[in-house]
């Protein structure tokens, strides 16, 4: 399955509000929500000594996949394309592979 495909079959789950800026507001929440979920998870684990359960991480980090993908939906957007454009930011930014130094001497415009 490529990210398009996952990107079709997660917004046939989706829900629609009254409007595209609710729905697009309540990807938001979701996205922020379970990324703390994520956060709060991993805490858990090492901070608090918590087992890592590798299952319940897959299942925390598809979530966060859902909303980015239903976020690029309600954009208009191919979750494909996103992730291309960020690999192709990725490889201009550190084209040999992540560097501490460059990513201290970014220039202002490499968002």
């Amino acid at each position: 399955m490529n990210f398009d495909e996952y990107q079709q079959l997660a917004y046939k789950t989706a829900g629609h509000g009254p409007d595209k800026q609710t729905d697009i507001f309540v990807s938001l929440l979701g996205l922020a929500g379970e990324s703390g979920e994520v956060l709060d998870y991993m805490k858990k684990v090492y901070v608090h000594g918590h087992k890592l359960d590798e299952d319940k991480l897959k299942k925390e980090l598809g979530d966060t996949i859902w909303y980015l993908s239903d976020l690029c939906s309600r954009f208009g957007f191919s979750l494909d394309e996103v992730a291309q454009l960020n690999i192709k930011k990725l490889k201009s930014r550190y084209p040999e592979g992540f560097s501490a130094q460059k990513s201290q001497n970014r220039k202002p415009e490499d968002v």
